[in-house]
């Protein structure tokens, strides 16, 4: 028995197979940009693992969801086709089905809540998506592009609970092991689980022993949860929104619980970390959830030290101003960025006494805010915050140190 049947055979009831996954490649071929895997000599240095990255935010809508959306489109009966597709997504996956089904000729309707933000509606509507807001959450947009299903005889498209979505997204696996046969770890994000599933069942079949880690953010850890038998909470703000699944897929979750060596979890401090490295290193753009798998080999060092770990790079769709906020929040939590709470008297000349100190040290101002009213200083004392850059660290804390040396009380306005 060769090793493809082993491993499928190891599946639940054949769920999804090696050859599923190639039966889509070769459909989806042509249409998909083969992406590339690249070996990244920085990271390495810095995480102690051998790093290659697949960079899937080159695709033509900036994510992998593209595959798998189109290997579903590819299968569908004419007369289906014909009628069009539905769709629940405020994401990628709707990009990605609307841009193909739109190419192919194929009518998508893509229901969105109406807290969507306005650029993702435009970004659907603009690869050709025709898209109804309704509902103030995801499940109840969700439930509704169901109803429409049935009201209107349009085939759902689920953005990873299907096999033929899942096979899809594992040419992403398929891709990358050709490029780089050396990976024998991959570090994968999880949402709902279709990625995983997909590119999970490929690898295995082509390298039984690979391991498979799955990462979810801290915030939504429905799939850790659900293979562990726990009830965890899921909620908040994350920045990888793109994994933010409160309900693992019922396909996926047996998949999944077949091929996974474990799952781990990332806090947004850690990706909103992995995300600025990978602009600052590899001067590239990702949304938070492509950040993950950096994330976790960064924060897990006992699992991926020594090895040859990919990494998918999911998507790059993040809003330019989030992405400014993460940039310079990691540029705070480095010491390049500081705001220094700076205590004074309220007489002349104080302020200036203070501004030579940071022009002795080199250490650049960016802003000034004082507060005289609403502090409980004396009536003669003041606040000041000073926003300020420094090369480092280290020239931060020899500002600092010399300031206190001076009689001020100085402290730092710290980020959470």
């Amino acid at each position: 028995m060769s090793q493809d049947q082993t491993a499928s055979a190891a599946l639940p009831d054949g769920l999804l197979t090696i050859d599923d996954v190639r039966d889509a490649a070769g459909r989806i071929a042509g249409a998909v940009v083969h992406t590339p895997t690249m070996y990244s000599k920085t990271l390495s240095t810095i995480t102690g693992a051998n790093i290659w990255l697949k960079f899937e935010n080159q695709q033509f809508t900036a994510a992998y969801k593209e595959r798998g959306a189109l290997n579903a489109l590819l299968q569908l009966p004419e007369e289906q086709r014909a009628r069009g597709v539905i769709a629940a997504s405020a994401g990628n996956h709707a990009q990605g089905l609307s841009y193909h089904g739109t190419r192919l000729g194929v009518p998508v309707t893509i229901v969105m809540p109406k807290t969507t933000p306005v650029v993702k509606v435009m970004q659907t509507e603009q690869v050709g998506g025709k898209v109804v807001l309704e509902g103030e959450t995801f499940d109840e947009a969700y439930a509704y592009a169901r109803s429409m299903e049935k009201q209107l005889g349009l085939t759902f498209i689920h953005p990873f609970d299907d096999p033929n979505v899942a096979a899809g997204q594992g040419t992403v696996a398929l891709e990358m092991l050709a490029d780089a046969p050396e990976i024998d770890t991959l570090a994968i994000p999880i949402g709902g689980g279709g990625l995983l599933s997909g590119m999970g069942t490929a690898a295995r079949a082509i390298k039984p022993d690979i391991r498979l880690v799955g990462v979810q953010a801290q915030l939504y850890p429905s799939m850790y949860g659900h293979l562990r038998g726990e009830e965890l909470p899921c909620g908040g703000d994350t920045l990888a929104e793109g994994i933010a699944v409160k309900e693992p897929g019922h396909f996926t979750s047996q998949v999944i619980a077949e091929l996974v060596d474990e799952i781990v979890l990332v806090d947004e401090n850690e990706l909103e970390s992995a995300l600025s490295l990978l602009l600052q290193i590899e001067k590239t753009v990702v949304e938070g959830a492509g950040a993950a798998g950096l994330a976790a080999v960064a924060k897990h060092p006992e699992i991926f030290a020594g090895r040859n770990v990919g990494i998918v790079l999911t998507g790059g769709n993040i809003d330019t101003r989030l992405l400014a906020n993460v940039l310079l929040r990691d540029l705070a939590r480095s010491g390049r960025l500081a705001r220094l709470r700076i205590t004074l008297q309220d007489r002349p000349g104080a302020l200036f006494k203070v501004m030579r100190e940071f022009n002795e040290h080199q250490v650049n101002i960016l802003e000034i805010y004082h507060q005289r009213i609403f502090t409980n200083l004396p009536a003669k004392g003041l606040v000041t915050d000073i926003e300020c850059e420094a090369r480092d660290r280290g020239q931060l804390d020899a500002l600092v140190a010399a300031l206190r040396g001076k009689g001020y009380q100085v402290s730092s306005v710290e980020l959470n």
